[in-house]
């Protein structure tokens, strides 16, 4: 439907409605109040941005030493392993060098040292663990005591005990001793020691006597 004014006259405008002016700086202060919150809360998202990227970069750094110190720990390992199987060649090798004096190489060096002594043989040998037991004749208690001498000399045997030694009748024509000690075998044979000059005046070693018969 259209109006039509008849009267010829304006309508009145609506009159405006005037904003108190205490509404007015209560807006301003909240527009200020949620700008400033906007910055702060700018500046706190940067930040923890920031830290969170140092944060990430650090955890990156800690997981590639990790991972060098995982390799670091398996190369330790395998040399452990290694050095233990090498140690125990080393072993082995020592074990043979300690036991390395075989039957007939014992038999060269006692064969060598029982020449130079006049008036005694052997009779057996047997050998216990690093340690010779000898058991023999003799002419004379001498010729055990420079057995005895000769044994240490030698550089193969260490220290050497006599067991036993008494007068025997094994030769009826003959004064006749018979001995028993034991050498210890040295694993590292030792430089032979210089024979000793027999003094001015010393009397040589007896020679076996001849028994008279019944």
């Amino acid at each position: 439907m259209i109006r039509i004014n008849l009267l010829g006259q304006a309508r009145p405008k609506a009159a405006k409605t005037a904003v108190p002016l205490e509404a007015t700086v209560q807006l301003l202060f909240l527009a200020a109040a949620i700008g400033l919150a906007v910055v702060v809360l700018a500046i706190v998202y940067v930040s923890q941005k920031k830290l969170l990227d140092t944060t990430n970069s650090r955890i990156s750094a800690l997981n590639a030493e990790k991972a060098s110190l995982q390799q670091v720990k398996r190369d330790v390992d395998q040399y452990e392993s290694q050095k233990a199987v090498l140690q125990q060649r080393i072993n082995v090798i020592e074990t043979l060098q300690k036991n390395r004096t075989g039957g007939q190489e014992l038999l060269e060096m006692v064969a060598n040292t029982v020449v130079r002594v006049d008036a005694l043989w052997l009779t057996s040998l047997e050998r216990k663990g690093e340690s010779l037991e000898i058991s023999g004749q003799a002419g004379s208690i001498n010729a055990v005591a420079n057995l005895i001498t000769q044994l240490k000399r030698s550089g193969y045997f260490g220290k050497v005990e006599i067991k036993e030694a008494k007068e025997s009748d094994i030769v009826p024509t003959a004064q006749t001793f018979g001995f028993t000690m034991t050498a210890a075998i040295n694993a590292t044979p030792l430089p032979e020691a210089a024979p000793q000059t027999q003094p001015a005046g010393a009397k040589p070693s007896p020679q076996p006597a001849t028994k008279g018969r019944s």
